[in-house]
Order: C-alpha cells, then structure tokens, then sequence
C-alpha cells in the first residue's frame, strides 16, 4: 500500500444492508409476537427474522473462513448454521411439536444435500461448466452421512419390526446419540486439515472485519437467533392450523429451509464464483452436523423437557433420507458436477416435499 492509499473500509454497502435487514427483520418479529396479529403473519415474520439472522451469521463466517481454508470453514459454517435450527428444535420440543421437530432434522438433511447442493450445482454448471472438486474429502464425508443415515434407519427399524430393543427406545437413542457425538469428534481432524488441491479455486476475497468484529457479531446474531426462534415456534403451531398443512410438512419443508437460510445463499454463491471445493464443504457439513450433532442434542436436550426425543423416525421419513443419501453419493464421489446432476438433485426434492404435503 502507498503512503497516500485509503485504508480497505471494514465494512461495505452490502454489510450494513444486512446490519439494517437483520435490525428491521427482529424489530417486527417482536412486534408480531407482543401485538395481536395473525399466527400466520407472526410465523412469516419470525420465519423471515431467522434466515435474516442465519444471513448475518453466514457472512461473519465468511470473514473468518479465508484464515482457515475449506475444511474448517465448512466446519465453522455447519456448526454456527445450525444453531437457529438447534434453537427451533428446542422450543418446539419444549412446545411439545415432538413430530416437527423430527420432521425437520430429516428435512434440514434433504434440503442441503438435494436443494441447496442441486442448487449450486446448477448455478456452478451453468456458469462454468463441469466444476471439480476435492473428491477424497467428499468420499470421507459421505461415508460419515451414511453412518449416520444408519444410526437413524437402525433404532426405527428395531421398532417397527418390534425387536427386543423396541421397549428400550429411549435407552437405545441415547446411547446411539452420544455414539455420534465421538465420531464427530473423532471426524475433526481430518475435517479441519487444509489442503493443498483447494488452491485450484478461485482465491476468496480477503477478509475485512478483524477476528473480534466478526466473532462478536456471531455472538449478537447467535442470540437474537435464540430469542426470534422461541418466536417462531410461538406461532408455529397456530399457524399450521390456519394454513391446514401438516406438521410433517411444516418440519420437512418450511422450518427446515427456514433454518438453512445460510447454506441456501453461502453455498450457491460460492459455486457461482467456481469456489467449488469451499462450496461443496459448506453445504455437505451442514447436514453431516445435523446427522452427527444437532440430532443427538437434541435427543440429549430432550431429557430436559417433558418431551423425549427418540431416533425413531416414520418410515417415510427414513426411506427419503437413505434414497437421498445414496443418490448424492453416486454424483460427488467422482469429484466433479455438472448442471444436470443438479437438476436431478433439486427434482428429487421436489418429489419428497409433495410426497409429504398431506403428512
């Protein structure tokens, strides 16, 4: 830098769009929460305040991620992402929404690895043509989805073959949730190690908010998430009830893409820029720490509330996840994607959200 360059501001127009969005967003979720308005106004509010917040989150973990490469951004992204959800789960089990919030650990997994993934893939594909990727640490990670896809087929199945374990449900997920916690520990390691094939993305833009600018703006956005999701989950019942949809809907679909408002925008402007790899891991951690951790929590969570979560799920919920597991793992294990295969990611989607719009 010469003597007479302006210093690079901290912040930019985008940023304080998103300070003023996020500001606005809560404002009226508390509004609608302490006013007498319709349920179904409050959920949209509230619903909007989350992904607003998730925005939030998302962009200080971007400011972060460069410092550590692919890997641990895609780490730091999943685990931060997935609080509002985590946040969401609670209350509702709090709330007593036992099948929302089984609902929505499923849909959070579909929505990322078929939506946001097929998602990217197109926006990638079409603008660059076949993107490639770190294809070792997408097989790694897909081996971990389908441990844990059988850690959530496995206690369902012992139930509804009526096993020996059937009476012992909660003893069962319990011991399978602390299970997965260990592997996500054990899975960090290599998960946070950069390496050396990412430098064929584009390099991301250097980071402009020193490291206590963005951690204590995830802190403020982390706590006004907790509090808007105890909104939202305020107005969540009344408002299936005056929309007539089902719970198993409202938790596949809308609480979930509500949730992952950070993975749906991150991850396909990353692969939009040909940052495939920071794209792919991004998107793929979140519903591994969704599998891995956000699930077990939230079973172990349970037993603070006068609801226990159990990992058994109806069996149309465990058919979507294995189907959706499966396919996504015939397309990445290659390392490369296409803007079909995309495609066929997000229609599969769209087949498992009717399937589930009457319950």
């Amino acid at each position: 830098m010469t003597a007479d360059a302006a210093p690079a501001p901290i912040f930019v127009r985008s940023d304080f769009m998103v300070f003023g969005i996020c500001a606005v967003a809560v404002g009226l979720a508390a509004v609608t929460r302490y006013t007498g308005v319709s349920s179904v106004l409050a959920f949209v509010v509230a619903g909007a305040a989350v992904a607003a917040l998730a925005s939030l989150v998302g962009r200080s973990v971007e400011q972060l991620g460069d410092r550590f490469g692919a890997g641990a951004t895609g780490v730091l992204q999943g685990a931060l992402g997935n609080l509002p959800e985590l946040f969401i789960g609670f209350f509702a089990l709090k709330a007593g929404l036992v099948s929302v919030v089984r609902s929505a650990i499923i849909g959070s997994i579909l929505s990322n690895i078929l939506l946001v993934l097929g998602l990217s893939f197109v926006a990638g594909g079409l603008r660059h043509g076949t993107q490639r990727f770190n294809s070792e640490r997408a097989r790694t990670t897909m081996v971990l989805m389908v441990l844990a896809t059988g850690a959530l087929v496995l206690p369902s199945l012992a139930a509804y073959v009526h096993t020996p374990a059937e009476p012992h449900e909660k003893s069962l997920s319990i011991f399978v949730a602390v299970i997965l916690l260990v592997v996500f520990a054990l899975s960090l390691p290599a998960s946070l190690k950069r390496n050396a094939s990412a430098a064929g993305d584009v390099h991301m833009e250097p980071p402009r908010w020193p490291v206590w600018v963005a951690v204590g703006l995830l802190a403020v956005a982390s706590g006004c998430a907790a509090l808007v999701s105890d909104w939202f989950v305020y107005a969540l019942e009344p408002a299936i009830d005056a929309l007539g949809i089902s719970q198993a809907f409202a938790g596949l679909v809308i609480v979930a893409i509500a949730g992952n408002a950070i993975e749906n925008v991150i991850g396909i402007k990353l692969a939009y820029k040909n940052q495939a790899d920071y794209a792919l891991s991004v998107i793929i951690n979140s519903p591994l720490q969704i599998a891995l951790v956000l699930a077990p929590a939230l079973v172990l969570l349970s037993l603070f509330t006068a609801t226990t979560l159990t990992l058994v799920f109806a069996p149309m919920l465990i058919m979507a996840v294995a189907v959706t597991v499966i396919a996504v793992a015939f397309i990445v294990f290659d390392g490369e994607s296409t803007w079909l295969e995309g495609a066929t990611l997000v229609a599969l989607y769209a087949i498992i959200a009717s399937v589930f719009w009457w319950g």
